[in-house]
């Protein structure tokens, strides 16, 4: 049976997922969830009830590192596994992702100051500066750190690209372009029509 695959189109725990099954060629059965009128067999899977969410028969997997990992520990062409992430993955999932949070809902934090919040992020993005001389995290080419941390760099980046754009250091603004401007980026972004019960399945990649 297909494993199956619940997602949202713009949450960056998602696209990294997405992206790993592209770079894998595992395939899956894609099923778009609306985040505020979530389907019962999606809230019957995930445990947390939130995006990505794989199924393989008895294995319910919602962490998107650990979809990540399911997906290239089948299979992965492309060598992404070949560096260590977890030390940089951490780091992106802990305390810039909690300063991307508070710099973006600002609304939602009166108590935190959001230009302090963004000098956070961007600092931890300038140190990365001198590692991507190669043009990616671990030289030459890109690594599972590069696909699980740029979805969060994205969304940053979004809140107000043409500061960002004047702001983030050469090879982060490099790093970053490239990325938005990559192949695997725009088809994993394309945009489906929410699943419902008894919809075709929807094959990914």
């Amino acid at each position: 049976m297909t494993p199956i695959l619940y997602s949202f189109r713009r949450c960056p725990y998602a696209i990294r997922a997405r992206l790993a099954l592209a770079s894998s060629g595992v395939r899956v059965e894609l099923r778009e969830v609306v985040l505020r009128d979530k389907p019962a067999a999606f809230l019957a899977a995930s445990p947390s009830a939130t995006v990505p969410c794989l199924v393989d028969g008895a294995t319910v997997l919602d962490e998107s590192l650990d979809v990540m990992l399911w997906a290239l520990g089948q299979s992965d062409p492309e060598g992404l596994l070949d560096a260590d992430h977890t030390k940089l993955v951490a780091q992106f999932d802990g305390p810039f992702k909690r300063a991307l949070d508070l710099t973006k809902y600002a609304v939602r934090h009166p108590e935190s100051d959001p230009e302090l919040t963004r000098a956070q992020a961007m600092g931890m993005l300038g140190a990365l500066d001198d590692r991507l001389e190669g043009g990616w995290l671990f030289g030459d080419a890109p690594r599972l750190a590069d696909l699980a941390i740029l979805p969060f760099v994205r969304q940053f980046a979004m809140i107000d690209k043409p500061r960002f754009d004047r702001e983030a250091t050469p090879h982060v603004s490099a790093w970053l372009e490239t990325f938005l401007a990559s192949h695997r980026l725009a088809d994993v972004m394309q945009k489906r029509a929410a699943w419902v019960p008894g919809d075709a399945p929807v094959s990914f990649p």
